[in-house]
């Protein structure tokens, strides 16, 4: 029996320099999807939506209302100061859908408020615990303080992301540490007016008229009409 030769073939890379060596392809390197400069679409980072080409992101947009602006919508101040937990749930179910508002407020009255309520009990009772005690739940407030600015300052920055708002006065995060009851009053307040901007107005219905129905004696006179024919009746009588 004859031997059987076995032959392998070769696929080589094509380049503009003949002079180029040629390159060996590795198996699957031909099946490699190819990148498109031309066929990219640029799209939302936020919604997704495709965007023209010419599209420029919009400039930093100031906020409607300033961080010491409390007055000017008194069920949000009067909320924010009261039950700041109720408030920041309600912000949080605005700005995310997804999210109900019990869920936040809880972890905000439990972090918060729970917070300041140990704060406040540790300073009632300090004569009777140990310094250093003191000290230690003194510095485990200010970390959870902190965490909790970090925390609610993300939502801050996510509302700002969204309507391209830019920092009033300065990071979110640092201005829910040191100014948390402005803040989320102030959050409250530039989603309820843009939201109340996006409301539709009402449509006015109007209803078609009748539709006009003819039986057909009627249809038949028409049509003789349009036609130009005279029907007469004659009578035939018996002689």
């Amino acid at each position: 029996m004859m031997a059987e030769e076995t032959t392998t073939s070769r696929y080589v890379k094509l380049t503009k320099d003949h002079d180029a060596p040629m390159e060996e392809i590795r198996p699957g390197e031909l099946n490699q999807p190819v990148q498109v400069p031309q066929l990219e679409v640029h799209r939302c980072h936020e919604c997704g939506q495709p965007l023209p080409e010419s599209y420029e992101p919009p400039a930093d947009e100031p906020w409607s209302t300033g961080i010491f602006g409390c007055a000017e919508d008194t069920d949000s101040c009067w909320t924010g100061l009261f039950c700041p937990c109720v408030l920041f749930g309600r912000n949080v179910e605005n700005l995310r859908e997804d999210i109900e508002w019990t869920k936040p407020c809880i972890c905000h009255a439990i972090f918060v408020e729970g917070g300041l309520a140990l704060a406040a009990a540790t300073a009632l009772m300090v004569h009777g615990i140990e310094p250093r005690t003191t000290f230690l739940i003194g510095e485990g407030l200010v970390f959870a303080w902190w965490m909790c600015g970090i925390y609610t300052g993300l939502f801050r920055q996510s509302l700002q992301k969204k309507y391209h708002l830019k920092n009033s006065p300065c990071d979110p995060c640092m201005v829910h540490c040191c100014m948390h009851w402005c803040a989320i009053c102030q959050e409250h307040r530039e989603m309820k007016g843009r939201l109340s901007d996006n409301v539709m107005m009402p449509m006015t219905m109007v209803n078609p008229p009748p539709v006009q129905e003819m039986n057909t004696s009627e249809s038949r006179e028409s049509m003789a009409s349009e036609n130009g024919v005279q029907h007469t009746n004659l009578e035939m009588r018996p002689l």
